[in-house]
C-alpha cells in the first residue's frame, strides 16, 4: 500500500523506508490503546523519529487508516496458515479469535476510522476481504468432510460480527470464545 493514491499503482520504497513503514504499522499501538494514542507512542514504539512518522503519514488519520488495513490484510494472510497447519475446527477458531481481537481494537479507533473510511466500496473490498479468508477455512474443512457443505461465508462474518457487538457492548470478552464455540457447533457436519 506503500504511497498509493486514487486511481493510481502504488510506488516502491526505498528498503529503508519501507522497514520503517513496516515498524510503524507493526507497532499498531491504536490496536492497542485505541485512536487517543500519540503519535509520538506510534514513533518510540516503532523505534522511529516523529519525522519519520510524519514523513509517511502526514496525518494520524493516515495512520490510523494504514494500521486498520495492515491489520486486516494480516487477518487475511493468516487463513491459509492457519488452514495449513491446525485441524479445520481449530484453524477456524484461531482465525475467529483473532477477529474478535482485531474487532476489539477497531472500536479503540473507530472514530478515527470514521472520518477515513467513508467510502463504500472501501467498506465491502473489506468485508469481501475477511469473507474470503473464512470461505478459504470453511472450503479447506468442507473438503475434508469436517465442515458442512453449503456453509456461507458471509453468514460467517455477519454472526462474529454479532459476537463482537455482543461482547464489547456487554464488557464480557470472554463471552466471545463460548459464543464462537456454540458458532461452531452449528457448522462442524454431524453435530
Amino acid at each position: 500500500m506503500a504511497g498509493t493514491t486514487a486511481g493510481t499503482e502504488p510506488r516502491r520504497l526505498r528498503a529503508d523506508a519501507q522497514r520503517n513503514e513496516d515498524r510503524l504499522l507493526e507497532a499498531a499501538v491504536f490496536a492497542r490503546d485505541g485512536a487517543g494514542a500519540s503519535v509520538k507512542d506510534v514513533a518510540r514504539e516503532a523505534g522511529v523519529g516523529v519525522g519519520t512518522l510524519y514523513r509517511r503519514f502526514p496525518s494520524k488519520e493516515l495512520l490510523v487508516e494504514a494500521t486498520y488495513r495492515h491489520e486486516v490484510e494480516r487477518l487475511c494472510r493468516a487463513a491459509p496458515e492457519l488452514a495449513a497447519s491446525l485441524p479445520p475446527v481449530e484453524a477456524l477458531r484461531t482465525w475467529m479469535e483473532r477477529f474478535v481481537v482485531f474487532m476489539a481494537a477497531k472500536q479503540g479507533m473507530a472514530d478515527a476510522l470514521r472520518v477515513v473510511l467513508t467510502d463504500d466500496s472501501r467498506r465491502l473490498h473489506t468485508r469481501a476481504l475477511l469473507a474470503e479468508a473464512i470461505d478459504h477455512l470453511l472450503t479447506a474443512g468442507a473438503q475434508q468432510g469436517v465442515f458442512r457443505s453449503g456453509t456461507g461465508a458471509h453468514d460467517v462474518l455477519m454472526a462474529l460480527g454479532g459476537i463482537c457487538l455482543i461482547t464489547d457492548h456487554d464488557q464480557r470478552p470472554e463471552l466471545a470464545h463460548r459464543l464462537i464455540g456454540l458458532m461452531l457447533h452449528g457448522v462442524v457436519a454431524g453435530t
